[in-house]
């Protein structure tokens, strides 16, 4: 009986700890938001929807020039993400004319160029363990 139970106990452990192994989550935080004014979008992207439709996507309060937010119930893969200053709290980057972008935004893994964001430049590996990243504008 006692050999029953624990090999029950060995199942168990082992489903739990699968289940959690892909329920991670991912703590985002823009440390340098040059207002508190609107908020800041956060999106989650892999290799095949990079800047289309995210996997996630949040909104994050800004305080003292940070905003962070949690992605939860993130698989182990390889992941972007993108984030913008909505200034004026109207849901979408802002463009000039000539397509110059008029709010601050930024990438994982913080490469800035004269471009949009690219999913080599942005791309980290989400593992069997919560992450924890820091994005400048």
């Amino acid at each position: 009986m006692k050999f029953l139970v624990s090999i029950l106990v060995v199942v168990l452990l082992t489903i739990t700890n699968s289940l959690t192994a892909q329920n991670k989550k991912i703590t985002v935080t823009v440390v340098n938001a040059t207002s508190d004014s609107g908020k800041v979008g956060f999106a989650l992207f892999n290799k095949d929807n990079f800047m289309q439709e995210p996997i996630q996507g949040k909104n994050g309060k800004i305080v003292n020039g940070k905003s962070t937010i949690v992605f939860e119930n993130v698989a182990p893969g390889e992941y972007a993400i993108t984030c913008y200053h909505d200034k004026n709290d109207n849901d979408k980057m802002d463009f000039s004319a000539n397509r110059m972008p008029l709010e601050d935004y930024g990438a994982s893994n913080n490469v800035m160029a004269f471009a949009p964001p690219s999913f080599e430049n942005a791309k980290f590996m989400m593992k069997d363990e919560n992450l924890s990243l820091d994005i400048k504008f």
